[in-house]
Parts: structure tokens; C-alpha cells; sequence
């Protein structure tokens, strides 16, 4: 049973910086594509950020693209958001997502094998 559990969340100012971790247990972690996503309230899931196993491809969303950096340790089981230049519209509870054995560059929501429990960033103006 794969297990994912986010931490880092909490309150920044706009314009600060927090960085998320999400620790994955139960399989060999570099088998999974790892990604992050966000849902604002009344909003839908969305994708924020992907890396593949090896960590050598990464994607994002255009909304974060030069701000965020996404980042894996293979020894360590985790993949990283930092987080830079936050602003208030990147409030959100923020979740990690695993994707077995997949090096492609589409994240779709409905793709991910196993989810974490999220962590809420708020960020005020």
C-alpha cells in the first residue's frame, strides 16, 4: 500500500517563500512519476508541477512556471515544491500524487494512481 504524506504548508506573506515535501512509503519510490497539484475553495484540482522518476524531466503549469521548482531525493523517498514570489491566488490546499511507471508530460487528475491528504498554503497580500 503506497502511502503519501505532505508537510510544509502553512501561512506567507505575498512575495514569500515555503517549500512542501511529500514523503512516499510502501514501493521503490523511483518507479513513480511524481506531481503536485492545488484546490482552491469552490475551485477545481488542478496541476501545479510534475517530475518524472528519474528526476531528470520536470513540468509545470503556466501559472507557476519561474516561481516554483519541483525536485526529488530518490534516497529519501520525497519530491520537494519550493515555492518563490508566492501571491495570494496561489492559496490553496496543495496535494502530491504518484503515477506508476509513466515518463510522459500530461499530469490529467484523473491519472494519478495514489494521492496524499494535502496541506493548506495561505498566502496574504
Amino acid at each position: 500500500q503506497v502511502q503519501l504524506v505532505e508537510s510544509g504548508g502553512g501561512l506567507v506573506q505575498a512575495g514569500g517563500s515555503l517549500r512542501l515535501s511529500c514523503a512516499l512509503s510502501g514501493r521503490p519510490f523511483s518507479a513513480y512519476a511524481m506531481a503536485w497539484f492545488r484546490q482552491a475553495p469552490e475551485k477545481e484540482r488542478e496541476f501545479v508541477a510534475a517530475i518524472t522518476g528519474s528526476g531528470v524531466y520536470t513540468y509545470y503549469s503556466d501559472s507557476v512556471k519561474g516561481r516554483f521548482t519541483i525536485s526529488r531525493d530518490n534516497a529519501k523517498n520525497t519530491v520537494y515544491l519550493a515555492m518563490n514570489s508566492l501571491k495570494p491566488e496561489d492559496t490553496a490546499v496543495y496535494f502530491c500524487a504518484a503515477r506508476a511507471g509513466y515518463s510522459g508530460t500530461k499530469y490529467p487528475v484523473g491519472h494519478m494512481d495514489y494521492w496524499g491528504k494535502g496541506t493548506l498554503v495561505t498566502v496574504s497580500s
